[in-house]
Order: C-alpha cells, then sequence, then structure tokens
C-alpha cells in the first residue's frame, strides 16, 4: 500500500450539495472510521490526481 494524501487523490471531490470535500470510494466501516479520524495514510484506493492523464494519452 502506497502513502496517501487525499487532498491530491483523484477520488478526492468537493461537494456542491454539502459544501464539503468527501471520498467517493464506497469505504467499508473500519475505512470510514479511519478516514473520518484523518488516519487514512495507506490507503489502497489512492489514485493521484493527474489532470494531464487523458493528454498523454492522445499523443
Amino acid at each position: 500500500m502506497a502513502s496517501s494524501n487525499c487532498d491530491y487523490c483523484s477520488h478526492y471531490v468537493y461537494d456542491d450539495e454539502f459544501d464539503y470535500y468527501t471520498c467517493d470510494v464506497n469505504l467499508d466501516e473500519d475505512e470510514a472510521v479511519k478516514f473520518m479520524q484523518g488516519s487514512f495514510d495507506d490507503c489502497s484506493f489512492y489514485d493521484p490526481y493527474d489532470e494531464y492523464k487523458i493528454v498523454r494519452k492522445q499523443n
């Protein structure tokens, strides 16, 4: 498992309706508790946000 920072994860999205950021992955109960406590350092769902990913595939 890689170390992660939710702020730079592509699954960490802003929810306009509730006016805060949330993890867009369906977490199980244990993972959700870790996420809410801020101790979600080794996230197996971590995917770095890369806005140029699509552009590189077009070349």
